[in-house]
C-alpha cells in the first residue's frame, strides 16, 4: 500500500531534480574569462553604441532574449522529473481461507421433517439449500467450492470467490442425481483431491450429512486421517432422525470421530432451528479474514513537457530564419558633423 492519498493527483517521480532549475543563473554568476579577443578601437566607439541603443526595435529584442531559452530549460527539467498521473486505488480481495462443502444427495435428504423459513413442512434437502446458501453468501473473503455426493461424489461447484454462483449450483442440485446411498468417505477423498491445488492458508470442509456410509471404498475415518496429514480441518453435521435404522441409521460416532481427527467440530441437528444455529456457529467459528491490496494506476506525462520544448525550439529556429531572410530596416543613418567631429543621427 503507497502512502497518496486515496484521490487522483500529480506528482513528480524524480522531484528532486527541479534543484537543478537555477542552475543556469549559477553559472552565469561565474567570473567571466580573462582572455581577451584583440578587437578595432575607434575613437567614437561610445558614441555609437549609444546612438545605436535608441533603436526602439532592438530594445525590445533585449528584453525578450532570455525568454525562449529560460522556457526551453523549464521544460527540460520538467520532462526529467518525469510528471506522473496517479490514479484512484484499485483494490482487489485476496482469498484467505477455501471453504468445501459436502451435501449428501441421498435418498434419504427427500424425508419431509424439516421447516422452510415460513415454517412449511418441505424435505431435508430444501431446508439444507436455504441455510447453507444463506451461510455461502456470507462468506465474503473465501473461496467456496459444493461436493454432491450419493453413490459417488461429484463436484458441483469449482472454488470461487463468486459466492452468488456457488449458491445458485446449490440451488440446481436434487435428491439421488448423484445416486441412492451415501458415499460420504469418497467425498472427503476428492475434497482432499480438490485442495492439492489451493495456496490458501486455511482449508476447510463442511461436510453434511443424514445417513450411514454404506459405499464408501475409503471409510470416512481413514480419510479424515489423510486430510488431517494436509492440515485440512472438518466440520461434520448430521441432520435427521438419530432413532432410524439400517441403512438409513446415522452412525454419529463414526462423524463424531471425523471431526475430531481433523480439529474439528462434530454437530447434529434435528430441525431446522438447530441447523441454522449450526450454520451461525461455523460461520463464527471459521473467521472470515478479508485480505485487500490495492493498485495506484500511473500514467507518465514526460511527454507533455518535452513535447512544448521542441515546439518552443522550433518555433524559435523558425523565428530566427523568417529574420536573417528578411532583415530589419534601419530607419536611422549616422553622419559625422565636419565642423565639431560629432557623430549625429538623422531620421
Amino acid at each position: 500500500m503507497d502512502s497518496y492519498p486515496s484521490h487522483a493527483m500529480l506528482i513528480f517521480a524524480h522531484p528532486w531534480l527541479w534543484f537543478f532549475l537555477p542552475l543556469p543563473y549559477l553559472v552565469r554568476l561565474l567570473p567571466a574569462s580573462s582572455n581577451k579577443a584583440q578587437a578595432v578601437w575607434v575613437p567614437f566607439g561610445a558614441r555609437l553604441q549609444q546612438a545605436m541603443a535608441s533603436n526602439p526595435t532592438q530594445q525590445v529584442k533585449s528584453q525578450f532574449k532570455w525568454l525562449t531559452p529560460i522556457l526551453i530549460w523549464v521544460c527540460a527539467v520538467a520532462a526529467l522529473c518525469r510528471p506522473q498521473w496517479i490514479g484512484d486505488p484499485v483494490e482487489k480481495i485476496i482469498p484467505t481461507r477455501d471453504l468445501l462443502l459436502l451435501v449428501d444427495l441421498s435418498g434419504s435428504m427427500d424425508q419431509e421433517d424439516f421447516n422452510n423459513a415460513s415454517g412449511e413442512k418441505v424435505d431435508r434437502l430444501s431446508a439444507v439449500k436455504e441455510i447453507v446458501g444463506d451461510f455461502v453468501i456470507k462468506r465474503k473473503g473465501d473461496r467456496v467450492g459444493l461436493v454432491v455426493f450419493g453413490d459417488s461424489p461429484f463436484l458441483q461447484a469449482p472454488f470461487s470467490t463468486d459466492l452468488a454462483l456457488s449458491r445458485r449450483l446449490l440451488d440446481e442440485s436434487a435428491v439421488g442425481m448423484a445416486g441412492p446411498r451415501t458415499a460420504l468417505g469418497d467425498a472427503i477423498g476428492l475434497g482432499i483431491h480438490l485442495f492439492d491445488e489451493s495456496n490458501a492458508p486455511a482449508k476447510t470442509i463442511i461436510a453434511l450429512t443424514d445417513g450411514n456410509d454404506t459405499k464408501s471404498q475409503v471409510p470416512p475415518i481413514e480419510a479424515a486421517r489423510i486430510a488431517a496429514q494436509r492440515d485440512i480441518r472438518i466440520h461434520t453435521v448430521a441432520i435427521g432422525d438419530p432413532g432410524t435404522v439400517e441403512e438409513d441409521k446415522l452412525d454419529l460416532d463414526s462423524l463424531e470421530q471425523v471431526a475430531q481427527n481433523t480439529n474439528g467440530q462434530f454437530y447434529f441437528a434435528a430441525n431446522r432451528e438447530e441447523l441454522e444455529g449450526i450454520y451461525h456457529e461455523l460461520d463464527q467459528v471459521e473467521t472470515r479474514k478479508i485480505r485487500t491490496v490495492s493498485h495506484r494506476p500511473k500514467l507518465d506525462l514526460f511527454h507533455l513537457p518535452l513535447s512544448l520544448l521542441i515546439c518552443i525550439s522550433l518555433g524559435s529556429k523558425w523565428r530566427i530564419t523568417r529574420f536573417r531572410r528578411e532583415p530589419v530596416q534601419i530607419h536611422r543613418s549616422l553622419r559625422v558633423d565636419p565642423r565639431t567631429g560629432q557623430l549625429l543621427t538623422t531620421p
